[in-house]
């Protein structure tokens, strides 16, 4: 039987809210299920294919229900990686296993780096980290000029400008920033402006994620089974080729998973992936 448990952890800065998905088997290590900006409820669908372990999600600082006490307006992969070391010390669980996805792929390697002894497997998909691409200029002016239109003109414009960029394939051109900016409508956003300048994805994350760079020696030395995922239909887009670079770093190999850089959705935000087979390929790769 499952029972799940909500609790709250107060970090420097935040008020963490994260639930337990509770298996009476001690057979397996807790898996830890992390995104960011994506909380606890994306990952309600690859819970489900858990069922013989304890799994555990949380809300990222400044996201869902994890709000801010600070009222910084940035959040770094640094402070994740503190508040997912405080999440793991209060779960006392010994060294957990981690799939971590987008920028929680990146929180997780800066976990890792700093608290390997905490972590028995990090499954890392897709981390955003613009810097090891060859491209990087060109994107990385691309994410400035994304959240330089968020807190000039709003959410709907700066969105527009991130889904461009996240579907764009292959090397991003010099100049990509200084191009027609798309209209927020043709993705069912609003043009206005509410006024609110809290979004955690292009306001709090938007810089300190893709400009964050491993710290690759580290993670190389550490004792913590690290693996890097790429989407099967994702491989040729900023997240995807990131993946790949980071492989490389660390002279591993990627692990193709199914689907796209959200392929274990299962319309939790609207889009379904292929959960069921992305939560196989993540079980065989946890098994080793």
């Amino acid at each position: 039987m499952i029972e799940t448990k909500t609790g709250t952890l107060t970090v420097p800065g935040a008020v963490l809210h994260y639930d337990v998905r509770s298996h009476g088997s001690g057979d397996h290590p807790v898996l830890l299920l992390i995104g960011s900006p994506m909380g606890a409820a994306a990952f309600a669908t690859l819970a489900g294919h858990f069922a013989d372990r304890t799994v555990v999600t949380y809300d990222p600082r400044g996201a869902e229900r994890s709000r801010r006490t600070d009222d910084a307006a940035e959040s770094t992969p640094e402070e994740h990686a503190d508040d997912l070391h405080r999440l793991i010390a209060l779960l006392d669980a010994g060294p957990v296993e981690i799939f971590a996805s987008s920028g929680g792929a990146v929180n997780g390697l800066a976990l890792v780096a700093r608290h390997p002894e905490q972590v028995r497997t990090l499954v890392a998909h897709e981390p955003p980290v613009a810097r090891e691409l060859p491209d990087r200029e060109p994107v990385l002016a691309v994410c400035v000029d994304i959240h330089e239109t968020y807190l000039r003109s709003g959410m709907g414009p700066a969105m527009a400008k991130f889904i461009a960029l996240m579907s764009h394939e292959g090397p991003v051109p010099a100049g990509f920033a200084d191009g027609p900016a798309p209209d927020p409508a043709a993705f069912g956003l609003p043009a206005e402006d509410d006024g609110s300048r809290d979004d955690p994805l292009v306001g709090q994350n938007m810089l300190s994620c893709t400009h964050y760079r491993p710290d690759f020696a580290a993670l190389r030395a550490a004792p913590t089974r690290i693996v890097i995922g790429v989407g099967a239909e994702s491989g040729q887009v900023l997240t995807g080729r990131a993946a790949v670079a980071v492989a490389d770093r660390l002279g591993t190999e990627p692990v193709t998973f199914p689907g796209g850089h959200d392929g274990f959705l299962g319309g939790e935000y609207g889009p379904t992936g292929k959960p069921e087979a992305f939560a196989a390929t993540l079980r065989t790769v946890l098994t080793g």
